[in-house]
Parts: C-alpha cells; structure tokens; sequence
C-alpha cells in the first residue's frame, strides 16, 4: 500500500502523472535547467520531523511555562483588561453560523448574520447616545485614527487633530502612522499634572480654524474620569472643530454616554465585550457617529441597514450598505480598507450586551468602581504610596506612584514572586510620573486577592524592595 502523507497531499503516483503530463521522467529532469552548483547537496541542518504525538507533547510544555491570566490575580490593564465571560457568550458566538470571515455580500444567504451585526450597532446606538454605528473597526487605535482622518475629510482644509497628554503611546503611534501620510498635523494638548485633566487654556491658546477635530477620553488612559467634557465640547464647537469622545462602554452603566456631552464621533474598545485578552487579540473597534450625512458618508468600515416590505405581511430584510471600503468601490476613493474578521467580535459583543440587559450593565459598572476605588484607597494607607497619584475620580484604572525609593520594578517582581501581576509600568511612558504603575481592577477580582495584593506591596515596600 502507498505511503500517503498525513498533511501533505502530493503521492507518489500523483507526482508521477504530473510529470508526464509535462514529458518529464523525474524531478531531476524537470530541474535539469538550473546548474548544479545552485542545488543543495546535502540534507538541510534541520531536526528531524516529529509524530503528532510528539509535537502536542512538546507545545503543551511550553504553553505550560505560560502563567494563567483568568484566575484574577492579573492586575494588569492599559486598554486590554481581564472581565468574566459568561459560558453562554463563547458558545453561542462558536455557532457555525457566525464562525466565519466571510463578509454577508449575498443578503439573500446571510440574513442571519446581517441581523445580528443590526442588533450590535443598534445596541450600540442606544447605549453610547449616538445615532449611527458602524459593524465594526479593528481595535480602538485603528479607530481613533479612522476618525481623525475622517475630521480633516469632513472640515475640508482642516489638517491640524489634537489628542489629549495622557493619551496612549501606543494608540498615539498607530493614529501618527494613519494622519502622517495624510498630511494631518498630530499634536498633543498640555494636562495638569496633579488632576491629569486636560488643560483648557492650553486648548483654547491652540485651537484654530485649521483643527479638524480634538480627541478626548474619558476615563482617560490613566484611568482619571475627565469631567471637563462639557467645557472642552463647547470650545471645540465654537471653533467648528469635531469633537472625537473615547469611551469604555462598561463605565456608561454609570458615567454619561458620550452623545450627551455633544461628542459628533465616538470611538471604543470592545474587547470588554464578551472577548478574552488572549494575548491581545483579536480586538474590536467602536465607531459610532451623530445623524449628519456629512459623517455618515465619511464613515469607515461597514454599515447594515434594516428595511421593511410595503405589504402585508410585513417582512424585515437586512443588508449592507454605505460600504465604502477599498473591496467595494475604487481605492482611491475608499475611506478604509477593514476586513471581515472583525465581525465574529462583533456578534460576540452583541450577545454579550443582550446577555447582561440595562440592568446588568450597570450592575457591571458598579462592581467594577466599588473594587477599583477599594483597592486605591487601601494601597494609599500604606507609606511611601500614592492612590490615585493622577486625578480625583477613578472607575477601573488608576496610577499608583511608590515615593520611599521603592522602584516599580521592585514592586513588578515582587509580586510576580507572590503569584501576583501587578499594572502597567509607567516610567518609560510617563516619567513624570515617577516610579509609576498603571493597575486594573475589574469584576474578576475578588477582594481576598485585592487584599492580598495590597499586603504584598505593603510588604514589598517596607522591606526596600523585592526579596
């Protein structure tokens, strides 16, 4: 019987039907062409092929030296934070129907899950207070930088966007690679050092008839709640500036959504949607916008629309529209180029919101703010720490400064020791902030860990550094 090669398809009699099909004998005579002294030799320096068996054996042992970051230990946020995924979510978004990256082209096949990405932007719309939301973006970098393209399309000779000083580095660098080519000038508005608001003088002093539009967050990067909203939407509009709000969508359970504050562009991450950190990915953009076909026309990505037979009995029809991404239309007249892939996040999310409802997204919300003001006020008891050392007002993220000597690598290497991850190290990113860490607290965290971890730094911190 012939050897047939579990992965590869090629057999022997197919290679050699494939060669006289083109008069050639063997592969040395297909091959005769090239010298000789370009062909290999000898074997290649490669170690031998290993059975099935084998491999799994072998990646197994080394996804075991990997430390587990849904036990709750991991305190570790910046954007990308670990939030309980009920059971239900995976395994209905795991339905053959929607575990797919194909995009619903055909309506006439794909009512399904043209209906189910309605749902998410409609969902969407109502929470956020915003009249239009798009299918989905890659992740809330891609999508801040979607938008401050989308302002300099809108204000027509406009090409000046402004972000806050606390912004991200990261989403700072993906939104700088998205304007530069644009000729978009990316400039950064002052912050005030103690509170992490934005500066509105500093706002007021640069703001033009040349800005397109200002980006501001809230909770912010460093997890500070800007409550200067109203202030900043009033300047941007009375400069017939665009005001682009970042939000996280858990904290509108409690915090005013984005809509009510004037914001014309809304962009957010939602990962906290139904979604595991998994390594960072894969993520999924928000992208939402007020009912102004001026920015709904400049809107990236895709939108599903709804529409209703005139007769009776009145059926419901989904399909898309508004696409003007570089698949649907002429490049150079694309406003983006997002795949389909994200939409699997999307119908996660979707599931996600329905599952929780009004009442349990709020629900969300508060757990989330008790446990992450718990934990700042017991860390700040102890000596030599300061929580929050940025801004008043925290929901999920706060900036822990150590102020006795204790480095944040003293503490990040201290509890790793304890089975513990502390935050974000901020040093580098902000070194303002001195000895700085960035931590996370969600509805995962249980206050027996929250404790442990405030008596881990204590600990820490009063012996001088890691043991």
């Amino acid at each position: 019987m012939e050897f047939k090669h579990p992965w590869i398809p090629m057999t022997k009699a197919t290679e050699k039907d494939m060669l006289e099909s083109i008069g050639k004998k063997n592969l040395d005579e297909l091959f005769s062409n090239i010298p000789e002294k370009f062909k290999l030799q000898n074997d290649l320096d490669i170690p031998r092929s290993h059975s099935e068996i084998e491999v799994t054996r072998r990646i197994r042992d080394l996804a075991g030296k990997n430390k587990p970051a849904d036990t709750g230990r991991v305190f570790l946020g910046a954007g990308i934070g670990m939030h309980y995924v009920p059971a239900i979510v995976p395994a209905l978004a795991g339905r053959s129907e929607f575990l797919t990256s194909y995009t619903s082209y055909q309506a006439e096949v794909s009512q399904g899950m043209l209906q189910t990405l309605f749902e998410y932007q409609s969902l969407l719309a109502e929470i956020l207070e915003i009249d239009v939301v798009n299918s989905s973006m890659y992740d809330m970098a891609t999508a801040v930088a979607e938008a401050a393209r989308m302002t300099a399309r809108v204000k027509k000779r406009r090409s000046r966007f402004f972000v806050p000083g606390t912004i991200n580095p990261e989403h700072y660098n993906v939104i700088h690679t998205y304007t530069e080519p644009a000729d978009i000038e990316l400039e950064k508005v002052e912050y005030d050092k103690k509170t992490g608001l934005m500066s509105l003088s500093d706002l007021e002093s640069k703001i033009d008839d040349q800005v397109a539009g200002v980006y501001v967050e809230n909770p912010s990067y460093l997890g500070f709640i800007e409550t200067q909203v109203d202030e900043i939407s009033t300047i941007v509009h009375d400069n017939d500036a665009l005001l682009v709000a970042g939000v996280d969508v858990l904290s509108l359970g409690l915090m005013r959504p984005p809509g009510n504050y004037g914001a014309d562009i809304v962009v957010a991450e939602g990962q906290h949607l139904g979604s595991p950190m998994t390594f960072g990915g894969p993520l999924l953009g928000i992208f939402g916008c007020t009912n102004d076909r001026k920015l709904i026309y400049q809107m990236p990505g895709r939108l599903v629309g709804m529409t209703r037979t005139e007769e009776e009995p009145y059926e419901d029809g989904y399909v898309l529209t508004l696409s003007p991404r570089e698949q649907h239309i002429r490049r150079e007249k694309a406003t983006s180029n997002i795949c389909s892939n994200q939409a699997l996040a999307a119908v996660t999310a979707a599931i996600y919101m329905s599952l929780l409802g009004p009442t349990g997204l709020q629900q969300v919300g508060e757990t989330i703010g008790y446990k992450a003001n718990y934990t700042a006020k017991m860390l700040d008891k102890i000596r030599g720490v300061q929580a929050p050392a940025l801004g008043e007002s925290i929901w999920k993220e706060f900036v822990v400064r150590f102020e006795n000597g204790t480095t944040v690598k003293d503490i990040h290497d201290g509890l790793l020791e304890r089975g513990l991850h502390g935050g974000r190290i901020l040093t580098d990113e902000f070194p303002t902030l001195g000895e700085s860490m960035l931590f996370c607290v969600t509805e995962v965290h249980s206050k027996e860990t929250i404790d442990e971890l405030v008596q881990a730094v204590e600990e820490i911190v009063s012996q001088g550094g890691a043991q």
